[in-house]
């Protein structure tokens, strides 16, 4: 067995100490060393955004950092976005909006949404496809993603009764059903 080392970690408000194995990635002590496995593994290279987690409130793949590099850093996992029983307004907003299909890549959406949002609370629709361009999704289609967003953006409001949001200067932004039906 290898050498392990101690790390503290600050993980969704509650101070964690954890011995690593110096090659483990943070994502590996997560979901093994504190069993938070909303966090989820896929392509181990960041290229999906499955993994994402906030680390000092930035979204981070937490399968390209090591567990020791995280040593004194506030991390949020999709764990911690509720308060109590209630949801965090994006979390209420991807129910909403009919987002969460399988569920894999909704975590990580969801990190990357928060990120987003922390820096520019009243996103268009364009800036929210960049901010969410390294999260990976194979069962929503990306528009009701996007609503949920727009609709967490707009303090809760349904985006579909926010029409401001809809109206976009690229129509290649703009979903064809015949195309990418949702």
């Amino acid at each position: 067995m290898s050498e392990t080392v101690r790390v503290e970690l600050l993980v969704n408000g509650r101070l964690r100490g954890v011995d690593v194995e110096p090659h483990h990635t943070l994502l590996d002590v997560l979901r093994d060393d504190l069993a938070l496995t909303g966090t989820k593994e896929c392509c181990l290279v960041g290229e999906c955004g499955a993994c994402s987690v906030l680390v000092d409130g930035a979204a981070v793949d937490s399968c390209l950092m090591l567990g020791v590099e995280a040593d004194g850093t506030s991390i949020t996992t999709v764990e911690g976005l509720a308060t109590g029983d209630r949801l965090d307004p994006l979390q209420a907003a991807f129910l909403a909006t009919g987002a969460v299909q399988c569920g894999f890549c909704i975590p990580g959406q969801l990190i990357a949404a928060r990120a987003m949002l922390a820096l520019n609370p009243h996103p268009t629709r364009p800036e929210i496809e960049e901010g969410l361009a390294g999260n990976l999704c194979r069962c929503a289609g990306y528009e009701q993603i996007i609503e949920a967003v727009l609709a967490a953006a707009g303090d809760g409001v349904a985006a579909e009764h926010r029409p401001e949001h809809h109206s976009t200067s690229d129509p290649a932004a703009t979903p064809d059903a015949r195309v990418a039906p949702q």
